[in-house]
C-alpha cells in the first residue's frame, strides 16, 4: 500500500528508525514525506544521513505539518509531549501512539475533540522487519485510519487488530516478549558451553534454533504441541530435556512473566493518566 500521507515521528528512537526504514524499503513513502523530531541532534543527524528524511526539534510544528502523527516517545514523558502538540494537531490529522500502557482515552482527552487516535504496540524485531504489532482503534478512528496504521506497521512485520482492552496483554506478550526470548537464547547458549561447545557456535545454534522453530510454526500453521511431538522420539533426547523443563516450571514461569508485564503496562498507563490530569 502506497501512503499518500505526510508522516511525522515525534521521537526518533529505535522504533521510529525501524518504521522509517520499513516504509522507505516498502516504497510506501518518499523521504520527503517523512519528518522526525527528537531532542538529540546526533540521532537526528544519523536519521538524515541514513534515510534522507527531514528533522527538527519542534514537536508542535511537526504535528501541524503532518497528516499522520506518530507519538514515538516513552510513556514517562507523554504528558510533556501532549502539552506541546495539543493546540497544533489539525482536525483531519490521524494520531498513532506506540507508548506502552497509555490508553486512548488519555490521549483523546488532551487533544482537540474528535481527534482520531490509533493505539499500537510494536516490538523491537521491527528493526529487522520481523516485528509483531497490535493495533486498536480509538473512539473516532475510522476503517481507513486502521488501514493506514496497518500499512505503516506491516512494513516492519505482522499486524494484529485488537480491542483496546487487550493491548496491555499484547504488551506483556509480544511487546516484552523479545526480552524473554533473548534470555532463553542466552541460557541455551550457556548450556551449550557447559556441555563443551565453543561460545560462538553455541550462540549461533541457539539463535538459529529459535528462528527456525518460529518459522516452521508460522509456515506450516501446525499447533506447537504437534511440532513438539515431531521432535520427541520415544526414549530420546528431546523428551528427557522436556521433562527437565517441565520440572523446572518453564511453562508457568513464562506465563507469569507475561502476566507481570501486562500488569506493569496497566500501571504505567494509570501513572500517565494521572500526569495528564494535572
Amino acid at each position: 500500500m502506497t501512503l499518500d500521507k505526510k508522516i511525522a515521528f515525534l521521537g526518533g528512537g529505535n522504533m521510529a528508525g525501524a518504521l522509517i526504514k520499513g516504509l522507505l524499503g516498502a516504497h510506501a513513502c518518499r523521504p520527503e514525506d517523512l519528518l522526525v523530531t527528537d531532542v538529540r541532534e546526533d540521532r537526528l543527524a544519523q536519521l538524515r544521513r541514513e534515510h534522507g528524511v527531514a528533522t527538527n526539534t519542534d514537536n508542535a510544528s511537526a504535528a501541524t505539518w503532518a497528516d499522520v502523527v506518530v507519538l514515538a516517545t516513552k510513556p514517562q514523558i507523554f504528558d510533556r509531549l501532549l502539552t506541546q502538540i495539543e493546540r497544533a494537531v489539525r482536525p483531519e490529522t490521524l494520531v498513532i501512539s506506540i507508548a506502552a500502557g497509555v490508553p486512548v482515552s488519555a490521549i483523546e482527552g488532551r487533544l482537540p475533540a474528535g481527534t482520531r487516535v490509533v493505539r499500537t504496540m510494536p516490538n523491537t524485531p521491527a528493526i529487522v522487519e520481523a516485528g509483531a504489532t497490535a493495533i486498536a482503534a480509538g473512539t473516532h478512528a475510522t476503517t481507513d485510519d486502521l488501514a493506514v496504521a496497518r500499512a505503516i506497521f506491516s512494513s516492519v512485520g505482522v499486524v494484529v487488530q485488537l480491542d483496546e482492552s487487550l493491548v496491555d496483554a499484547a504488551t506483556g506478550l509480544s511487546g516484552s516478549g523479545p526480552a524473554y526470548i533473548f534470555l532463553i537464547i542466552e541460557a541455551l547458549s550457556d548450556a551449550g558451553v557447559k556441555v563443551g561447545l565453543h561460545r560462538d557456535s553455541a550462540l549461533l545454534l541457539a539463535a538459529q534454533t529459535v528462528l527456525g522453530s518460529a518459522k516452521l510454526l508460522i509456515d506450516t500453521g501446525e499447533h506447537p504441541g504437534r511440532l513438539k511431538d515431531m521432535v520427541t522420539s520415544p526414549g530420546g533426547t528431546a523428551i528427557a530435556g522436556l521433562h527437565t523443563l517441565e520440572a523446572g516450571g518453564l511453562r508457568t514461569t513464562l506465563m507469569n512473566a507475561v502476566e507481570a508485564a501486562t500488569r506493569r503496562a496497566q500501571e504505567l498507563g494509570e501513572l500517565t493518566v494521572e500526569k495528564l490530569k494535572k
